[in-house]
């Protein structure tokens, strides 16, 4: 964050020149930017009078209403400094600003956890704003299957959104009835990708981590049980695909102290393992959840704890406080380059809506999309790909005109038969000459195996939306190794191999 020592009284000059320093701050942080006044550009703690600090905070809400921005007060607090016997203080300020081209600021959330955890019964209080019973009632309007609601276990993958306007105060299930009005009435929103925790499931939650692009990782762990089940897996997967991760440490509730500082100290213990790295992070209060949202994107060492009740709402507000000043991975420049290149949208569901006709959902994973555009879809069975045009483009289940890259949307294709798509297809730019493969070459690293890898193993692939069975032809030094796959060929992405 930007230090400032006071800003007092500026010239007019002066003050211009600050708001479009503000302005070009906010560009550069997708529409966030934190201020820190009272510090010296060296860090140092100096800290400002009463009256400096209410004139600073006064002038930053000029600066911000200026370009169009809300600010919040993060974080106030008093240091020691011998020059006078007055009381200084220093402050935390959080600047958001939806830019011009967009309706909200958009971060994916992955949520892991062994089953039983208590991730979908976390993910129902914070977004329909009421908490859990202690039988599961939260967790119901999450299930998207009779038998997931008959033994309160996710099998498929589903999402979940919570809304934050540009003062910071939630906005959920609690006062809008509809998504669209989450929508409307936010200026940042978390999109929550509910994975499920049972072994049996596995590739379905690999496929969410490797298709749907998150930005973050979410671990819940269960404060009675600690690490069990799938946790270490699930960990071993966000790390190998390099999603940033922090853990939520739930049901507190039915816990004492000490059991809950075991399971932490547990998870401190394999944090600090070799292969993981990790610098532990527990929150405990609000400066804690300020400090660990500002380092979590600046270091890829830091990963938060929470812990937390869905039950008694202990600690919520600190995962709250957090997901609000989360700011995004990727600057403005990175986007802008991703959306400079050719539409390619990946494929990860498909349906068949009443007077509407087929409907595909996914994300885009470079380019722009609007609606009306013409697309080729594939490859087929015979390695084809077949021309369509957009018809709607919905996010949220709120219309929009046009899809930008890193954007998760449903796309209307009209009259365009659904037998011929199928889940890991790609939609692209016809100009792209997209190519497909039955066989390619990959460079793993092997982080558990129970039986003897070799020529002719036969393994699951996952490349982005692209889920196929394999048959590994050769094997190299240092695990380079050639597949062949099974069932047809598909299209080939530029990114890591799971």
């Amino acid at each position: 964050p930007p230090p400032w020592l006071k800003l007092v009284n500026p010239t007019q000059y002066r003050f211009e020149h600050l708001a479009t320093q503000l302005k070009w701050r906010l560009q550069e942080g997708r529409g966030e930017a934190v201020y820190q006044i009272g510090v010296e550009d060296n860090g140092l703690l100096v800290g400002l009078t009463e009256a400096d600090m209410r004139a600073s905070l006064k002038t930053l809400k000029r600066m911000a209403e200026k370009v169009g921005a809300d600010i919040t007060l993060l974080r106030e607090r008093e240091v020691d400094y011998d020059l006078d016997r007055n009381t200084r203080k220093i402050a935390e300020v959080l600047v958001r600003k939806v830019p011009d081209d967009q309706q909200f600021l958009d971060l994916r959330v992955a949520v892991l956890g062994n089953v039983d955890s208590g991730k979908s019964t976390l993910l129902g209080v914070l977004t329909q704003g009421e908490l859990d019973n202690g039988r599961g009632r939260a967790r119901l309007n999450l299930f998207r299957h009779l038998h997931e609601i008959q033994t309160g276990r996710t099998s498929s993958i589903s999402f979940e959104i919570l809304g934050f306007n540009s003062k910071g105060e939630v906005v959920n299930y609690s006062e809008s009835r509809t998504a669209e009005e989450i929508c409307e009435s936010s200026s940042k929103m978390i999109t929550f990708i509910d994975l499920a925790g049972h072994h049996k499931y596995l590739k379905t939650t690999i496929f969410g981590l490797t298709s749907y692009c998150p930005d973050f990782a979410m671990l819940v762990v269960s404060a009675n049980t600690g690490i069990a089940g799938t946790t270490r897996e699930h960990l071993g997967l966000a790390m190998a695909l390099k999603v940033p991760i922090f853990i939520v440490v739930s049901k507190v509730d039915l816990c004492s102290r000490g059991t809950v500082e075991r399971t932490v100290r547990q998870l401190e213990r394999v944090l600090k393992q070799p292969g993981c790295n990790k610098v532990p992070m527990v929150v405990s209060n609000p400066d804690d959840a300020v400090t660990a949202a500002q380092q979590f994107t600046q270091s890829a060492c830091i990963t938060p704890i929470f812990t937390l009740s869905s039950v008694s709402g202990e600690s919520l507000d600190l995962l709250k406080v957090f997901l609000n000043i989360l700011p995004p991975l990727s600057n403005s420049k990175e986007q802008e380059e991703l959306m400079q290149q050719l539409t390619e949208f990946q494929v990860d569901e498909i349906y068949s809506v009443p007077d509407v006709g087929t409907v595909v959902g996914g994300t885009l994973y470079s380019g722009v999309c609007r609606e009306g555009e013409r697309l080729v879809v594939g490859p087929t069975d015979e390695g084809r790909f077949l021309r369509l045009k957009v018809g709607s483009i919905q996010r949220n289940r709120s219309a929009c005109r046009v899809l930008r890259a890193g954007q998760a949307a449903t796309l209307a294709l009209g009259n365009f038969d659904r037998s011929l798509l199928r889940k890991g297809m790609v939609m692209v730019s016809p100009k792209m000459n997209p190519t497909i493969c039955c066989q390619f070459e990959a460079a793993i690293v092997l982080l558990f195996h129970a039986k003897t890898f070799r020529r002719g193993s036969q393994v699951t692939v996952h490349v982005g939306n692209v889920r196929q069975t394999a048959t590994v032809d050769d094997l190299h030094v240092l695990l380079v190794m050639n597949f062949s796959v099974r069932q047809r060929s598909d299209y080939t992405l530029q990114i890591p191999v799971t």
